[in-house]
């Protein structure tokens, strides 16, 4: 008997890996090209900066996962949602600055690599690719036995955008008065998933198939909902319009993400009845009898973004948004502050 080893008998199947990059060649063909260098399977992504047309570009980067939402692709064996969330989470970090994402880049990492389940995560990177109008230059497949438990993985995204200097939208021109106009979000997009998967599954014992009357769907296809990507809408919105803040509401939510845009002499008053909370988290609220306070910095409730905006343009915003098939209202407005006073009031809270 031969004690000749192989990379494949460790668990690593080259051949394989291989055969996936081909296939992730065809999906990465399918987002936008324009200003691209070069193919997949380099050892760097190019990317050509010559069709900026500013006059001071300012490239902007994020990186992001999706957190313990896989476990809930894991559970129902569908996989290709959670690449778009992965995408969204990178590309609306960028475009809360003015940027115009260019690029994205993937990392996933398995245990043992199944090519059709990478493959279906990556198609749904390749997709919110396409309605982030950014090309999936690249990225990394790892396949490291004894790291993950059977048939899960891990992501990780990385996305890089283009801004002129001058429209770099860093909060500075905001002042007592603004309002702030929210968009709403798909729901849970892709936080506070610890505490979701506690309430339905530890607590109320549900299976990732059952039927919750609620929500009119099964559990798992709504806690699979993808992310909401706004850099197109953002894009157009600040095209014409004076957009002097924007906030993506990410794990924190409201409280802990809108005073990362005010000035810190500055505070908001939110006025939690101008907008219709989304079922899942009332459900969510009700079943885990989970106090509104924790609602608020653990979920979006419903907001997945905030503008902030003078008096003036208010209007003409939120009907540019509804025009561009968003639900977007006034939430609340900016206010002056003592030093030592909260940044962050809600009208149902003393």
């Amino acid at each position: 008997m031969s004690d000749t080893m192989t990379y494949a008998d460790a668990g690593v199947d080259i051949d394989r890996a291989g055969k996936l990059v081909d296939r992730i060649k065809e999906i990465a063909k399918r987002t936008p090209r324009h200003g691209v260098m070069g193919d997949i399977g380099g050892f760097g992504g190019l990317y050509s900066l010559n069709i900026a047309n500013m006059d001071r570009p300012v490239l902007v980067s994020s990186t992001d996962g999706v957190g313990t939402k896989l476990k809930i692709a894991f559970m129902t064996g569908r996989h290709d949602t959670v690449g778009i969330d992965l995408v969204a989470m990178c590309v609306n970090d960028v475009a809360v600055q003015g940027a115009k994402p260019l690029f994205f880049l993937d990392y996933f990492s398995t245990g043992r690599l199944d090519s059709e389940t990478a493959a279906a995560v990556i198609k749904g990177i390749g997709e919110g690719c396409i309605a982030a109008n950014c090309a999936l230059i690249g990225g990394e497949t790892a396949e490291m036995p004894g790291m993950y438990q059977e048939n899960e993985y891990d992501l990780a995204g990385f996305s890089v955008g283009i801004v002129d200097n001058d429209k770099i939208i860093d909060g500075s021109e905001i002042r007592v008065g603004h309002i702030l106009v929210g968009i709403s979000s798909s729901g849970l997009h892709s936080n506070g998933y610890s505490l979701v998967r506690k309430i339905c599954f530890e607590k109320l014992k549900l299976d990732i198939d059952s039927y919750v009357p609620e929500l009119g769907r099964n559990i798992g296809e709504e806690l699979l909902t993808p992310t909401k990507i706004y850099s197109e809408t953002v894009q157009k919105l600040i095209r014409d319009l004076p957009i002097h803040g924007l906030t993506h509401i990410t794990g924190g939510g409201i409280d802990e993400n809108i005073v990362r845009t005010i000035p810190h002499a500055c505070g908001v008053i939110i006025e939690s009845s101008t907008w219709d909370i989304p079922p899942i988290f009332t459900f969510l609220k009700e079943a885990g009898n989970v106090p509104e306070t924790e609602m608020r910095r653990t979920f979006n409730m419903g907001i997945g973004m905030i503008a902030v905006v003078p008096p003036a343009s208010a209007q003409d915003v939120i009907g540019r948004l509804r025009a561009m098939g968003e639900d977007a209202c006034v939430i609340g407005e900016v206010i002056s502050r003592k030093p030592s006073g909260p940044r962050v009031k809600w009208t149902d809270i003393s």
